[in-house]
């Protein structure tokens, strides 16, 4: 089966272009593998009322008539600033779903940089423990969903906490 994501890394490309974590809280990514192990491109069209990208790319949608907020982030160790923007898109994203809007959260293959926005807003919708919240974003999307420990580790730590430690690290 083909790969996604990083060369350096044997994870293998998500079953599906995106599932749902909550009800109306879906996480995905760019490319899926399809029956056969072939990637496959993953295009949003208007089945979302918000599509929040970490990672773009041309072709990948939504259409302009769809709410799209991008905050790219590296699927690495992230800045203040990178933080900020994951806070940030993980507000957005829980203010959404509450206002019953159908929203996406998408990176390139779907597991780190989306996983980490989407147990955000999991453990801000509905109170959960990050270990929990984890757990959750696993089981609907993929095992390999937040295989990135540093990402666990901001999210157990704290991403307000990670904020101000990346803070003090780059000074």
């Amino acid at each position: 089966m083909r790969t996604a994501g990083r060369p350096d890394r044997e994870v293998p490309a998500p079953q599906s272009a995106w599932d749902e974590v909550l009800p109306g809280l879906w996480m995905g990514g760019h490319v899926w593998a399809d029956g056969f192990g072939h990637l496959r491109p993953a295009v949003v069209d208007r089945e979302f009322g918000l599509v929040v990208s970490l990672h773009t790319q041309p072709g990948h949608g939504p259409p302009p008539d769809v709410r799209h907020e991008v905050r790219e982030i590296p699927d690495g160790p992230l800045t203040p600033a990178e933080i900020d923007a994951v806070l940030d898109a993980a507000a957005l994203t829980a203010a959404a779903v509450r206002a019953g809007r159908r929203t996406l959260v998408r990176c390139f293959a779907g597991y780190n940089r989306s996983g980490l926005v989407t147990a955000r807003a999991v453990c801000e919708l509905t109170g959960a423990s990050a270990p929990r919240a984890v757990e959750l974003v696993r089981r609907r999307r993929s095992p390999w969903a937040l295989h990135n420990d540093r990402f666990v580790g901001y999210l157990e730590t704290g991403l307000e906490v990670a904020y101000l430690l990346e803070g003090l690290s780059s000074a």
